[in-house]
């Protein structure tokens, strides 16, 4: 019996957090405008616009690219960001250790939300993520973001199974499936592993927009875009799609 009410406590509290969190985003509020390196905040994330989003990330990456990320005072935004988080894009980027999207668009602590796994693939539950972060926090972009020599690309390239990666792998083979990169189609192929990434971007895109009716209204009224970026890993750029 103390279990159940236990559970039935856990439950209640989460109905009211998710509630109060929806109540507290969708309230009007007075936009501020946008400068780099300020904590993200209601007022600051009403004022971005989804287009605005693109620019914010692609000037961060500029910065990384440079060597010259912002100076945050870290334990200031801790603070700032205690009690909500207001963050202005979502990024589906894959799990490789060089390409973590809050390093390579110069992004700190609240500025965007950040779901991960290899290759870059979506599903149900990194879906109802990013209907979270859009729908209920105010997320104004989702990027997927693919990058070069991508070894989760490379294996589906070569058809490798392994334990639980074989499923994985292949929800990429229609990526593969897809490419027309003249030469060997196999890992070894570098044009052919690219294309394979940029047409996977474009499916996981693709996805996003079928499962999601949710995401397709805020898309359709202009509350959010939905898009695709590759990572260079011998570069640091982001190139858009």
């Amino acid at each position: 019996m103390n279990y159940a009410y236990k559970s039935l406590a856990l439950l209640i509290c989460l109905f009211v957090n998710f509630a109060f969190a929806a109540e507290d985003h969708s309230t009007p509020v007075v936009p501020t405008p946008y400068k780099p390196g300020i904590a993200m905040t209601k007022s600051v994330q009403a004022g971005i616009s989804p287009d605005q989003a693109i620019n914010i990330l692609k000037e961060g990456n500029s910065r990384f690219r440079a060597g010259t990320p912002l100076k945050r005072n870290l334990k200031s935004l801790i603070s700032e960001t205690a009690l909500g988080q207001y963050p202005f894009a979502s990024v589906v980027a894959c799990i490789d250790s060089r390409s973590a999207p809050e390093i390579v668009f110069d992004q700190s602590i609240g500025d965007i939300f950040v779901t991960r796994v290899a290759g870059n693939i979506v599903n149900d539950d990194m879906i109802g993520s990013l209907e979270y972060a859009s729908k209920v926090a105010g997320s104004r972009l989702i990027v997927v973001l693919g990058h070069t020599n991508c070894g989760a690309i490379k294996g589906a390239c070569d058809g490798v199974q392994l334990g639980n990666l074989t499923g994985l792998l292949a929800k990429i083979q229609p990526a593969v499936i897809a490419a027309k990169s003249d030469g060997e189609r196999s890992s070894k192929n570098y044009k052919f592993v690219n294309e394979v990434t940029e047409i996977n971007v474009t499916d996981s895109i693709k996805t996003i927009r079928e499962r999601s009716p949710i995401l397709r209204e805020l898309e359709s009224q202009g509350k959010l875009k939905i898009v695709g970026a590759t990572y260079y890993t011998s570069t640091g750029k982001v190139e858009w799609q």
